[in-house]
């Protein structure tokens, strides 16, 4: 049994980690949150220490690191932009981190985890959760019998959010990376994962609510759309549901909109047994979600999405 802390244990999805580290038959010891609102935790693990000042919860760390019963991982679901630090703080403290997506936000604080990796001797993983579903390994494997065919995907995901979104912290872009990198950056870390290395990045929509363009990979050329406007859901899902995911290659749906809820518990299982995803996987989407929030916004190159029209 491997002993766990969280960071970030109020958030949106702390408790697919709550989950995944009950699941995988390991122990919550301690959770930090500078918010309260955890009664999530009674759920899975009710016996953990809860705290809401970081000072508090790092000398919990320390006492049981010197007390001979160190921390193996902490999971880190804590906004955004502190997940390096955070990183850095796991690997300091002698225990492994596992950090929600995006790692960084910008490929440049990948390099800075590099190096305390090679200080510490210890290593960060990923939740790259979508490496996991059913779905996209089957279509990794149906597009690698055929290598040198170029697809043609249409990638649409929308989210509806309310005004809060845009008072908290995902709503400001230099905590959250914006669209493209809160609600996008697993997609396109799924496109790399499937299609291989980026060829060409165009940004054709780049707003608060919204983030569109054009990407082109060695095996696909991709039309894609990100939103976090209830606006843009298309009239057959309008008033049922809130949410709108749809890949489309070569003019056929691929269906992937179930199976979501265990695959934070896969990633562990994969990290737990050594074969978890590290900073070199994660590098190429940090890339890519990085050029697309600092780039000029071009309407003349690449194809652009139907849905920029709407």
């Amino acid at each position: 049994m491997k002993r766990f802390a969280l960071m970030g244990a109020a958030g949106y999805i702390a408790p697919r980690h709550m989950k995944a580290i009950k699941e995988t038959g390991n122990d919550l010891i301690a959770a930090f949150d500078p918010n309260d609102s955890v009664g999530i935790m009674d759920s899975y693990f009710p016996e953990a220490r809860f705290f809401t000042e970081f000072e508090r919860f790092d000398r919990h760390v320390d006492k049981k690191s010197r007390e001979g019963t160190p921390l193996d991982y902490i999971s880190i679901c804590s906004p955004n932009y502190l997940h390096d630090a955070h990183c850095r703080y796991v690997l300091r403290s002698g225990a492994t981190p596992i950090c929600e997506k995006p790692l960084v936000l910008n490929p440049w604080n990948i390099d800075g985890l590099e190096e305390i990796e090679k200080d510490t001797g210890n290593r960060i993983y990923s939740i790259l959760q979508l490496r996991h579903h059913p779905a996209i390994l089957a279509l990794k494997k149906k597009v690698a019998e055929n290598p040198e065919k170029i697809h043609d995907l249409d990638l649409t995901y929308i989210t509806s959010r309310g005004r809060w979104y845009h008072v908290s912290w995902k709503g400001d872009a230099s905590k959250s990376g914006g669209v493209a990198t809160n609600i996008g950056v697993h997609f396109f870390d799924m496109l790399g994962f499937i299609f291989g290395g980026l060829k060409e990045n165009v940004v054709h929509q780049r707003t608060d609510e919204t983030a569109a363009g054009y990407l082109e990979f060695e095996r696909a050329r991709v039309r894609w759309f990100l939103s976090v406007s209830s606006e843009y859901l298309p009239d057959s899902v309008k008033g049922k549901q809130t949410t709108y995911r749809s890949i489309a290659m070569d003019g056929e749906e691929i269906e992937f909109s179930g199976g979501f809820t265990d695959l934070h518990t896969e990633s562990y299982r994969a990290i737990i047994a050594g074969q978890g995803y590290g900073l070199a996987d994660v590098r190429p989407s940090i890339e890519i979600v990085s050029r697309i929030n600092h780039m000029d916004i071009s309407q003349i190159k690449g194809e652009q999405h139907p849905f920029i029209q709407r």
